[in-house]
């Protein structure tokens, strides 16, 4: 995607595409073949419209997704022509998919009360004799109470009103299982209607079990999710779902992925996120030590601590082996620039980016409520001219979130495919350099702007450089974020490209 619009646009694309030491990897002959140069420039020119199209979704709050519920209720009640209250019992059966309901319902009725737990027919209700119209007998208590503090579901077995309290409280003590609360007569498997349990209930139990019906609303669907940051009440709703992994932001400013809810990791997949997670939490810091200290001799498996300084390591007697530290290969036609790192090189560096966005996000934050305010109270800006500071931050907090999940698929990147080994790694550092000259110019730089002796011309060239290296670091990470999605297809298309030049 190249620019060739200002001049600021064309000096950032000149920094990129530049011989600049820092810029350009080092190539060295016993690596894969491979033109970095075609392979960019490829990469760099790609149309936009082959960037996958934004996912549809909508983040619910409480309000919402109360609002939701009484209106799936009230539309499949005037559909249905049932009570309020049993479509709700019925929706929560079928996972609240209005679709599901309707085929099944015109499908076969009978069925759909029988399994839901609705009267499949018109229940008797017997009265009490005559001289007995005052007060009723309850089964659960056997206490005689006035006939007018009897209440039943729809079965029509009565029970008083103290005894269906202490009932549905401690249905609701246990848990959710409370949404599936059946009358308490033994052999009855009608279910009880939120109508009776607003009713009868006190407020404390009545907002318990209300919750519970909320939670099952978004926990219960396919297409909705809790936003798994802490504290967070939100909902995520996605309008349409496919295939990949889909990156989700929340009102709480959480981004995650929303297949596996995990932290927002793209350019990798889920699976590899999840692989890493595992590998990551069964290292504890004796096997992490072991790791960093010892390796295991790839002929005897006897443990090797390293007490050298050079990578060229070998066994103890009888075995004598001639190894790489590094990458355990056989030291016997060797290169002294191996670069196989193994895991400890690729958690190391995983760990690092993360702890320094951690503490971007806490710049990003100092700078939001603090930094904007001096700077602009010193040179005259307000907040709207100010705004190239926060999004340099904010594209220091992506990039280093998307530099860190690059280890991880630097580490899971097959070590029999070279050229792509090679090509990614020339990405990686080409991303790191970039990142690292913005993060550096928004760290140190802006320090001094802060303070009142700053003058005017360093400021306007301070907020050229930024601008310039923010537009710089985000086009070269959504390529980098596009080419390691696409499973890094553009080395084909640069090895491709050279062999028919020296063809012709």
């Amino acid at each position: 995607m190249r620019r060739h619009g200002s001049d600021d646009d064309k000096f950032a694309e000149l920094i990129y595409i530049s011989g600049d030491d820092e810029l350009n990897a080092s190539e060295s002959d016993d690596q894969a073949e491979f033109d970095s140069d075609n392979a960019v420039d490829d990469l760099l020119d790609e149309p936009e419209t082959g960037l996958p199209p934004q996912l549809s979704y909508s983040v619910l709050k409480e309000s919402e997704i109360r609002r939701r519920i009484d209106e799936d209720a009230s539309h499949l009640s005037a559909m249905l022509c049932l009570p309020k209250s049993e479509t709700t019992l019925i929706l929560r059966h079928f996972n609240w998919d209005t679709s599901k309901v309707s085929d099944s319902w015109f499908a076969d009725e009978f069925e759909v009360r029988r399994q839901v737990g609705l009267p499949t027919a018109p229940q008797k209700v017997t009265l009490p004799p005559p001289s007995d119209r005052c007060s009723l007998t309850c089964t659960i208590c056997f206490e005689k109470h006035r006939l007018t503090s009897f209440h039943s579901a729809d079965c029509g077995h009565r029970f008083c009103r103290w005894c269906w309290r202490k009932y549905i409280k401690q249905c609701v003590v246990d848990g959710p299982r409370c949404l599936q609360l059946r009358c308490p007569e033994p052999s009855c498997k009608i279910l009880v209607g939120d109508d009776l349990i607003d009713q009868i209930a006190d407020e404390k139990v009545r907002k318990s079990y209300s919750n519970f019906a909320l939670r099952s609303y978004v926990e219960n669907s396919s297409k909705r999710k809790w936003c798994p940051a802490p504290n967070c009440e939100y909902a995520v709703e996605f309008n349409s779902i496919g295939e990949g992994d889909y990156d989700v932001s929340c009102l709480c400013s959480h981004n995650f992925c929303w297949n596996c809810a995990e932290d927002k990791h793209s350019p990798v997949d889920c699976e590899t996120v999840k692989n890493w997670s595992l590998k990551n939490a069964a290292d504890s810091q004796n096997e992490l030590w072991k790791k960093v200290n010892t390796k295991p001799c790839p002929k005897c498996s006897r443990s090797i601590e390293k007490n050298a300084g050079c990578m060229h390591m070998r066994c103890a007697a009888p075995c004598r082996h001639e190894f790489c530290w590094v990458c355990l290969e056989s030291w016997v036609g060797h290169s002294y620039s191996c670069n196989k790192y193994k895991y400890q090189h690729y958690y190391e560096r995983w760990a690092a980016n993360e702890k320094s966005r951690q503490i971007a996000v806490r710049d990003l934050k100092d700078v939001r409520e603090n930094v904007v305010l001096k700077i602009g109270s010193i040179h005259g800006e307000n907040p709207i001219q100010l705004v190239f500071l926060t999004e340099a931050w904010e594209q220091i907090v992506e990039c280093r979130r998307v530099l860190k999940w690059t280890f991880a698929y630097g580490y899971y990147l097959p070590t029999g495919e070279a050229a792509k080994k090679q090509f990614f790694e020339y990405l990686q550092g080409q991303a790191d350099t970039c990142l690292e000259r913005l993060h550096d110019c928004a760290e140190k730089e802006m320090r001094k702007f802060v303070a009142q002796e700053s003058c005017t011309k360093e400021y306007r060239a301070f907020q050229v450089k930024l601008i310039d290296l923010t537009k710089l670091c985000r086009t070269y990470f959504e390529n980098l974020v596009r080419a390691l999605e696409n499973g890094l297809s553009d080395v084909e298309t640069g090895m491709n490209a050279k062999r028919q030049k020296m063809k012709n």
